[in-house]
């Protein structure tokens, strides 16, 4: 009879068990239909989501859907270049849950967000995006869906924010700009050879190369964060990047230990722990509350919403950092030995900006003799210099700023 019973409550658990295992939410691709006044979205899922919402931002203008149990399939469609409304789309995934960003060119309402039922197309999640200037005064036709549920409530930050115009909202033809910060500097030398040679001086020398190459680059330009042999603060280099608004942030260094047999590059991003206390040192430091993360102010958001939007900052900014360390250090591998194969992940201080891709590089062992006359040799350093500008281009032409000259060539 026990025998009877355990069994029993086995076949009740595997057929409990399936519905939940079911519950996980697949989305297979994105369409966009262009309906008068607005566009939507059509994503074409497995299941009907059980928990999201929606929520519109200013400043600039973008909607973020939250959806739990859910995952992409594939790299979700990019809309048609030159959309009134719509400039791109991307995702973050945190766990099984996901956030889907809709960068926008103008401020829009969102409406009618539901699931239609199963047919023989499947479950679909819709999204309409309605141009407000063309939607005042005028009543929207609700969209056709068949047996919606009830559509999730579309939030709105606290208080709407002013829409200014600033330069950065007309970024038509802007260049892609690439902040290189040469590491140390002034009373700062950094790390010594055993010829004496400095890193400060070397880290500049190939910065000012790096800065020369992307200049010539059609649609980019880099700014040095030192001009010179001066002291800049970290937390300076960090504001500095923010307020020529970088795309990318690059630390150059030259690495050092006891061991001078050590040798190889290597590329850093910042490390989870490093992000976590970086967002909330942002989150309880009340100096930052005029700071932006990715054009939107913090000051005067609910706790909760302001740290989904720094940790949704965090996540595409870490993904973006990967992405770009990956590219360089493959490139690494054609100059010479690594000191380390893949990325490596520390907490900088110069690494931590919520909304910046930022890496460093390590270009070699200073404390080696052999790569110390490396890095004082002008063909290293453009060898060097060269591997960091390829990466960066390799980069940018697969994750193009909205707007920016490069992706039109």
């Amino acid at each position: 009879m026990n025998s009877f019973w355990k069994i029993l409550f086995f076949c009740v658990m595997q057929l409990v068990s399936v519905p939940i295992y079911a519950q996980q939410v697949n989305i297979h691709s994105l369409r966009y239909v262009t309906l008068e006044n607005k566009l939507r979205l059509l994503f074409d899922v497995s299941v009907s989501p059980k928990h999201h919402r929606i929520f519109v931002l200013n400043n600039p203008p973008r909607l973020v859907i939250d959806l739990t149990d859910t995952r992409v399939q594939k790299n979700l469609s990019q809309p048609a270049s030159g959309h009134p409304l719509f400039a791109s789309i991307r995702t973050a995934q945190q766990s099984d849950d996901l956030r889907i960003v809709i960068d926008l060119k103008k401020p829009v309402s969102a409406k009618n967000f539901g699931l239609k039922s199963s047919n023989a197309d499947g479950h679909r999640l819709i999204v309409d995006l309605i141009d407000k200037g063309l939607a005042s005064n005028k009543q929207l036709e609700s969209v056709p869906l068949a047996k919606m549920e009830t559509p999730a409530k579309v939030e709105r930050a606290k208080r709407d924010e002013k829409i200014d115009e600033p330069k950065s909202t007309k970024r038509h033809g802007k260049r892609i700009v690439v902040a290189i910060d040469a590491g140390h500097g002034g009373e700062d030398p950094g790390a010594r050879g055993p010829q004496g040679t400095l890193e400060k001086d070397v880290t500049f020398s190939i910065a000012k190369k790096l800065k020369a190459f992307i200049d010539a680059e059609p649609g980019m330009k880099a700014v040095l964060v030192r001009k010179g042999d001066i002291y800049v603060g970290l937390r300076k280099r960090m504001a500095i990047a923010r307020a020529v608004r970088a795309d990318l942030f690059i630390s150059i260094h030259a690495d050092a230990v006891q061991d001078a047999s050590v040798r190889g590059a290597s590329v850093f991003t910042l490390s989870t722990k490093g992000a976590s206390s970086e967002a909330a040192r942002w989150l309880a430091n009340s100096e930052n509350a005029s700071e932006l993360v990715g054009g939107v102010s913090l000051d005067d958001k609910e706790d909760m919403l302001a740290s989904v939007l720094l940790d949704l900052s965090q996540t595409a900014t870490q993904e973006a950092s990967h992405n770009v360390a990956t590219k360089i250090l493959k490139n690494f591998e054609t100059i010479g030995q690594l000191h380390k194969g893949d990325v490596q992940q520390a907490g900088f201080m110069v690494l931590k900006s919520p909304d910046i891709p930022s890496i460093l590089v390590e270009t070699a062992f200073i404390s080696n003799p052999s790569e110390e006359l490396n890095l004082l040799s002008n063909r290293y350093q453009n060898k060097m210099a060269t591997a960091i500008f390829k990466g960066v281009v390799n980069y940018f032409k697969h994750a193009t700023p909205d707007n920016s000259k490069i992706a039109a060539l």
